[in-house]
């Protein structure tokens, strides 16, 4: 299947992340959007699209002009393996007690590792992205603390790494959701794989938009891996789905948002606990205040 890529830039971060948001309610809809800084120091940043079909070049120079970006620069990409190239470059990842690792080298995982098997996919969350890496680690840091969470949701899954991360620890009841089908269908799959089907419900949803993700309310814990913008949209959330006391490990945050996620989620009535920083990406550690007696 011919993948098309839509590509542009622009100055500031703000208005970069809003034409990020634009490009997901075109029609045909992207698989992918993604929102990146250029590091040349031009204040520059990148906004790109990705599509199984040819995308819409007369919407796509009216949100250029809308947004002052530059014409987005459309072209076809050269259908490639992309399962097999990712299976031959990606090494396995070790994040404290966590070893995430492709089937290819299952000869590989350490005897004494909490193994996490993750075939390359469409999907975000193989590990090695900065921000999945930072949230394993902090989750590996909660369990040596002494965290016994009983409910988890993973919202934002991807290929539910997290939340099988947690049901590999504890004997929790885990839930983990996305909002796009096909992260569904693979973390449906990952869980399968991992031997935790029966121990990780997975849902599409919209954040907490499910009868399953509700009826299991209030979480202990929740994992966000998504990105500045969703992460504050979904604050209230978070907290009307998390109990007193409850612990957030949140991600998708480049550094110098870190201080607007962090207020948001002050104002919802939690506070910081660890905040961590793998090159460009925050990872958030967080605690939902309880009520004063």
């Amino acid at each position: 299947m011919p993948t098309y890529t839509a590509l542009t830039t622009l100055p500031g971060r703000d208005g970069a992340e809003a034409l990020g948001e634009a490009l997901e309610r075109l029609d045909p809809a992207p698989t992918g959007v993604g929102v990146f800084e250029i590091e040349d120091g031009s204040g520059l940043w990148e906004v790109g699209a990705y599509f199984t079909e040819p995308p819409d070049e007369a919407a796509l120079a009216l949100l250029a002009a809308a947004f002052a970006a530059n014409p987005f620069a459309v072209s076809e990409v050269p259908e490639t393996d992309w399962v097999a190239k990712v299976q031959r470059e990606l090494q396995p990842v070790e994040a404290g007690r966590f070893f995430v690792y492709g089937a290819h080298d299952a000869g590989r995982v350490p005897q004494s590792a909490t193994p996490l098997l993750i075939e390359a996919s469409m999907a975000f969350g193989t590990g090695h992205h900065g921000t999945t890496l930072g949230c394993l680690g902090a989750l590996d840091r909660l369990i040596t603390a002494g965290l016994r969470p009983e409910r988890v949701a993973d919202i934002g899954c991807g290929t539910a790494v997290l939340a099988m991360a947690a049901a590999q620890v504890w004997p929790a009841e885990v839930i983990a959701s996305d909002i796009d089908p096909v992260a569904v269908e693979v973390a449906l799959a990952n869980t399968r794989a991992n031997g935790l089907g029966d121990r990780v419900a997975v849902v599409e949803a919209a954040g907490f938009e499910h009868p399953d993700l509700a009826a299991r309310a209030p979480y202990d814990l929740i994992f966000a891996n998504i990105l500045k913008g969703p992460l504050i949209a979904l604050a209230p959330g978070i907290s009307a789905h998390l109990a007193a006391g409850g612990t957030a490990i949140l991600s998708g945050i480049l550094a110098d948002q870190a201080q607007d996620v962090l207020e948001t989620y002050a104002a919802h009535g939690f506070n910081p606990i660890e905040q961590d920083r793998i090159v460009d990406w925050v990872t958030l550690v967080l605690r939902k205040n309880t009520p004063a007696l």
